[in-house]
């Protein structure tokens, strides 16, 4: 039997790893895009672009897409899930070369999407015995100590396997409308778990973090509504050609979450980046069920809402995550962070403004809007890898496993 202690500290939890990947991987990725975004737009040209990565069934924004979903999104939800799940059942989670085992099986998919179609076959194995190992990972313990409240995450992961796979059977026309369900139901998925977790950790995380004593307003009545809400709206948006009561409930899921963001803030967050980060992310959220609202009625991008929830929620809250969850399990105090975490995030939150408020104001620039939004979140992904790699790849401070 391996010694826990006999490989690197990367593989101590899966945090770790994870983390590190999908913060690279937010760089590598985006910045593929970009270079494919400029040549749609003319900077490049396309014919060579788009020959190198073999775009023939997919379109180069299907790629984009996918990637962010099922690669960076996937590999955070993972990093935290094996985390989360030890803390929360006491029953240590992958670790040590297992742990390596199943970070391979989402890199190589990784390495193997930025390689164009021709691998595609091959990504998808990977892919899907990725997420199917995580499931099978977070639920032994889960289901070892009867913790069943988890089964409304359990539930999300299990949901997106099932969007990762009707994506690559309509790749290979196996079924029909794969891709729109996958895209679209895996962003609003992780929507989802950003709402039911932040549920129950933000309200939590706000009072332990602000510097006086608050109770924050929570609901039942409001907590039933938004998940008959969001369910709602999921399943109208995704597999149901309703527009009308689509839009009705993305109305009800802006009001709850107006409610939520009103009723969670109180002014001590300003002085906590990694406070004030989840209410931005909420306030995306807020507004893409505001734009898909507006944009049944007037002539909005759709775009704006799909990167209000994409880029504005999704982008800042995994960071701000990702921040906390690799500072306080390497030993470290959250009272005291790197001053340059907080201009990662505010570079990120500039990106996500720029990208959803700026082709309102102007949309002849839309392109600009769009390189540039890009461009912020590069210079974001590169300062906080730089800052966080010495954390995942060392072992804590305290000098415990983990």
């Amino acid at each position: 039997m391996i010694h826990r202690h006999q490989h690197p500290a990367i593989l101590n939890l899966g945090f770790r790893v994870f983390f590190a990947g999908a913060s690279i991987f937010a760089f590598i990725s985006i910045s593929s895009w970009l270079i494919i975004y400029a040549s749609i737009q003319g900077v490049f040209s396309p014919d060579a672009i788009f020959s190198y990565f073999g775009f023939t069934t997919l379109s180069p924004f299907q790629w984009h897409a996918h990637e962010m979903i099922y690669g960076y999104s996937l590999a955070v939800i993972a990093g935290f899930l094996l985390t989360a799940v030890k803390n929360w059942t006491g029953i240590q989670t992958l670790h040590g070369y297992p742990l390596a085992g199943l970070f391979s099986l989402w890199f190589l998919a990784r390495i193997l999407w930025l390689a164009g179609e021709h691998w595609l076959w091959l990504a998808a194995i990977l892919d899907i015995t990725f997420i199917c190992g995580l499931i099978v990972a977070i639920s032994l313990p889960i289901f070892a100590t009867k913790q069943w409240r988890q089964m409304a995450i359990l539930s999300k992961l299990f949901l997106l396997a099932l969007g990762n796979l009707a994506f690559y059977l309509d790749v290979f026309s196996y079924l029909e409308n794969g891709i729109h369900i996958a895209l679209y139901g895996g962003l609003y998925l992780v929507i989802g778990l950003i709402l039911t977790i932040g549920r129950r950790i933000i309200p939590l995380f706000v009072q332990n973090g602000v510097s006086y004593d608050v109770v924050l307003f929570n609901s039942k009545w409001i907590d039933i509504t938004s998940l008959v809400g969001l369910l709602g709206f999921f399943i109208t948006e995704v597999f149901l050609d309703t527009p009308s009561i689509s839009v009705a409930f993305a109305a009800l899921m802006f009001v709850i979450t107006s409610i939520r963001i009103i009723g969670w803030y109180t002014p001590g967050i300003w002085s906590n980046p990694l406070l004030w980060s989840f209410y931005v992310a909420l306030f995306f959220i807020d507004m893409g069920f505001l734009f898909f609202t507006l944009a049944h009625w007037f002539d909005l991008s759709p775009f704006l809402s799909v990167h209000s929830f994409a880029f504005g929620a999704i982008g800042v809250i995994t960071m701000s995550m990702m921040a906390r969850v690799s500072t306080g399990h390497t030993g470290r105090s959250l009272k005291s962070l790197p001053k340059s975490l907080l201009l990662a995030l505010l570079l990120l939150t500039l990106g996500a403004f720029v990208r959803v408020f700026l082709p309102l104001v102007s949309p002849d620039f839309y392109p600009t809007w769009a390189l540039l939004s890009g461009i912020l979140w590069l210079v974001a992904f590169c300062l906080f890898t730089f800052i966080f790699l010495p954390y995942w790849i060392q072992p804590r401070v305290d000098k415990k496993y983990g």
